[in-house]
């Protein structure tokens, strides 16, 4: 009940045994639906970014206590700019890889912004494309499996 579906399995819950070559195009390019995630995602992304930025930067501790020593909690906002500028190209990897159709880099780079606003404490906004990325990377790696046991190819015991 708890295991994975084996060959015979997949075959039962689609249409049958499919192709090698639907296989290999299954495994090089994502379809409509992962594409059209990924495209959403990646001005959401850009946007929340930019949203982001503004709240740490308005909400950054001052520089000087009240008696005048140095704080501690203060960041410098450069800091904050890079991290915009990493957000974004981020961003942009996702909707770069999105048009291209790549499953397996637009699920690593929706990972990689998702964990990298969690990291931040704001995980309503990285949550998400932590979920999105880990489900692109295990569908990339279901379909690279698949194309495996159909064609016989894989690593020698």
């Amino acid at each position: 009940m708890l295991k994975p579906p084996g060959p015979a399995q997949r075959d039962r819950a689609g249409d049958g045994p499919r192709s090698v070559e639907d296989l290999e195009r299954s495994a090089r390019s994502a379809d409509d639906k992962e594409r059209l995630v990924g495209l959403l995602a990646a001005p959401l992304a850009a946007a929340i970014a930019l949203l982001l930025y503004g709240a740490l930067s308005a909400n950054d501790a001052p520089a000087y206590l009240k008696d005048g020593l140095a704080n501690s909690k203060h960041v410098p906002l450069s800091l904050y700019a890079d991290l915009l500028g990493v957000l974004l190209v981020l961003a942009l990897a996702m909707l770069a890889t999105a048009w291209r159709r790549k499953r397996l880099f637009l699920g690593c780079a929706m990972a990689l912004y998702g964990l990298a606003v969690f990291n931040l404490r704001y995980w309503g906004f990285g949550v998400p494309y932590v979920l999105f990325g880990a489900w692109l990377i295990v569908r990339a790696y279901r379909a690279q499996r698949d194309l495996r046991e159909a064609t016989g190819t894989g690593p020698s015991p």
